[in-house]
């Protein structure tokens, strides 16, 4: 057998080739492969890779043998000295992590613990991690709703939406069916909610005072016999004492009251 490639048996007997490489005293994997040839030029790439200081992530190429994620895993490790399983590339302030050639986020320094032990995956424009068996859209670290529109929830100051540093979000709308709205010449909370087909719940002085009243209205509505899942918003830093209270004083829009299937 080559250097670097060892035979490997899968659970249903098949055959294959893995393949990997020793650097600064570390073991790396570079993936398994159908041929020990294919397993080789994997080992060789790698090999070229970190001995060759002025090859960078940007002279990946797509018949490369090695997988374009240990392609920047190798990289990382050479020039910052530090190991990640995940494609992330350290730079002053920040990293990138590369979900493909052409997709890379960037995130702040403070999150490199976290990414480097959870894998970003991407499924019908959502970018979320396995975190305890769940998926978990990464939009939640920073207080935005799994399904919050961008533009409109929240931004991306700089217009980038591939950048995730703290610095770069603002969130516009922290809760569920609550949005920014002028309403007869003043600043309002407006909460509505579908029930299906939009109903306004009414236009409040606060945020929270919105995001309770749209609870308030799940709750009617649920009475009212709707059987949808609707999705309450979790209002922090308040006590029951004073959640029951505000909840207690706020007006629901009629049409919400008296609605019926």
């Amino acid at each position: 057998m080559q250097k670097g490639v060892f035979i490997a048996t899968k659970k249903d007997g098949t055959v294959y080739y893995r393949a990997s490489i020793t650097y600064k005293k570390k073991h790396i994997s570079l993936g398994g492969f159908q041929t020990k040839h294919d397993a080789a030029l994997a080992y060789h790439e790698a090999n070229r890779l970190i001995n060759t200081p002025a090859l960078t992530i940007n002279h990946h190429y797509d018949e490369s043998p090695l997988p374009f994620e240990k392609w920047v895993v190798l990289l990382n490790y050479r020039d910052n000295g530090i190991y990640f399983s995940t494609p992330i590339y350290a730079r002053n302030k920040f990293f990138d992590y590369y979900l493909s050639p052409s997709l890379v986020l960037k995130f702040d320094i403070d999150d490199l613990f976290y990414y480097s032990s959870h894998k970003i995956m991407q499924r019908g424009g959502h970018l979320f991690v396995a975190d305890y068996g769940m998926q978990v859209n990464i939009l939640s670290r920073y207080g935005i709703r799994s399904f919050a529109v961008a533009g409109k929830d929240y931004l991306f100051l700089n217009g980038d939406d591939t950048d995730f540093r703290h610095e770069n979000l603002q969130i516009v709308n922290h809760y569920q069916g609550v949005s920014e709205v002028t309403y007869h010449g003043k600043k309002k909370y407006r909460a509505r909610i579908n029930v299906p087909g939009y109903f306004i719940i009414g236009h409040y002085s606060s945020e929270i005072d919105a995001a309770i009243a749209y609870n308030k209205a799940i709750d009617i509505l649920r009475k009212n016999g709707v059987k949808k899942n609707y999705t309450p918003n979790y209002i922090e830093g308040l006590s029951p004492a004073i959640y029951a209270e505000i909840y207690s004083h706020l007006k629901i829009s009629e049409k919400i009251i008296n609605y019926r299937l």
